[in-house]
């Protein structure tokens, strides 16, 4: 993404110059490149290595070659790097279909795109193509849970598309592109930057979080057409800086990070009509002075919430009481790395995964299921400008 004058831009590099022909890829089926195979069991088997997948920056030096390919043990959370998928630029984070079947990407440039990947029990994972998202700078993706629609969001343009899912994994000609016009961009901030979009729990709505509004827009998404029919917006106080959006399991809150003003602030979401009602700012544990918090994790049994914190390169801990109604802050640990841009949870719940972009390491914690404790698992594992963690 380009950068700008606003103190949010801290994670992403300016974007190169588009290379004669790039577009030319855009719809195609190109093979990808893969280094090594992964263990044929390791998505299914609940023992034995795991898969892991790494986001990262192509276009920037010392960046990666692709999406990184890697197996994880889930009782000592030891990492092992087993390949790499190329011919895909700049793939900054990463979303997985429902089946399982197919892996999603953004192309984090000028000229966005999103990119699919089917993979393969073998590690002959293909790509299956990219397709325009119809803006600059695609940060956050994510699958519609009916599996049938890819959710985009363009950071550097402040707007989010959809394109259709083929029965192959393949993306079809986007549906739906919309720009958030409104309200005015917050203070120090240019324009609309969308950094986030979302399906809530019950599938019955889309929130797109824009940093660059203040706002977090709900949508009601077409799943006959593929359309984007606005529905409410929430609008936090000017200059917060919205970045991620995590619900909690019962799907009546929901808990937001706030990029610019170090906070989170727990809101409660409801399903009938898609209103979102941000709370009180709360503190993120870092102190005084911007931390640049970067998203939440929440556990499955809804009991433990974790926040990322670029500035400070910790991991703050929250109980989560009142059935999701509230966040107590209980502690922050040291990450590890430097610039903790994206955590993630394993399937087991029993490993904590942060993606240092600065130190170009992935950080693994195990989580204690009690008390919710993280314990560092070993010493992080190196990986070029980790971006993004997804563990399977």
């Amino acid at each position: 993404m380009s950068s700008r004058a606003a103190p949010a831009d801290t994670d992403r590099p300016a974007p190169p110059a588009e290379a004669p022909g790039r577009r030319r890829f855009l719809g195609t089926v190109v093979a990808a490149a893969v280094t090594a195979a992964l263990p044929a069991t390791a998505h299914a088997a609940p023992r034995g290595p795991r898969r892991l997948f790494l986001g990262t920056y192509t276009s920037v030096a010392g960046g990666g070659a692709g999406i990184g390919l890697a197996a994880y043990d889930d009782t000592t959370g030891h990492i092992t790097a087993t390949g790499t998928v190329t011919g895909v630029g700049d793939p900054s984070f990463l979303a997985l279909h429902p089946s399982g079947s197919t892996l999603y990407t953004v192309n984090e440039r000028q000229d966005g795109a999103v990119t699919a990947v089917r993979l393969s029990s073998d590690g002959r994972h293909q790509v299956l193509g990219s397709r325009a998202t119809g803006g600059a700078g695609p940060c956050h993706l994510s699958v519609h849970p009916g599996g049938n629609w890819l959710l985009s969001a363009n950071y550097t343009s402040g707007s989010v598309a959809v394109h259709p899912i083929e029965a192959s994994g393949a993306l079809g000609a986007r549906t739906a592109l919309v720009t958030h016009s409104a309200p005015p961009p917050g203070p120090g901030q240019g324009g609309p930057h969308a950094h986030q979009i979302v399906t809530s729990p019950d599938g019955g709505h889309v929130l797109a979080v824009d940093l660059g509004t203040d706002t977090v827009y709900t949508y009601r998404l077409d799943t006959a057409r593929g359309t984007l029919t606005a529905v409410s917006r929430a609008t936090v106080r000017p200059g917060a800086g919205p970045r991620h959006l995590t619900f909690h399991p019962s799907g009546r809150y929901a808990y937001l990070a706030n990029e610019l003003d170090n906070t989170v602030a727990v809101c409660a979401y409801d399903p009938a009509t898609g209103t979102l009602t941000p709370g009180a700012p709360q503190p993120t544990g870092t102190g005084p002075g911007t931390s640049y918090p970067a998203q939440l994790a929440v556990t499955r049994d809804g009991r433990f919430a974790f926040l990322a914190n670029r500035g400070h390169n910790s991991l703050t801990r929250y109980a989560v009481e009142d059935g999701g109604a509230r966040l107590r802050l209980l502690d922050t640990v040291p990450v590890g790395g430097d610039h903790p841009r994206h955590i993630a949870l394993s399937p087991s719940q029993n490993l904590l995964f942060a993606a240092n972009q600065r130190s170009s390491t992935v950080s693994v914690f195990h989580v204690d299921q009690a008390t919710g404790e993280l314990r560092p698992a070993g010493s992080p594992f190196r990986f070029p400008v980790a971006v993004c963690a997804l563990p399977l």
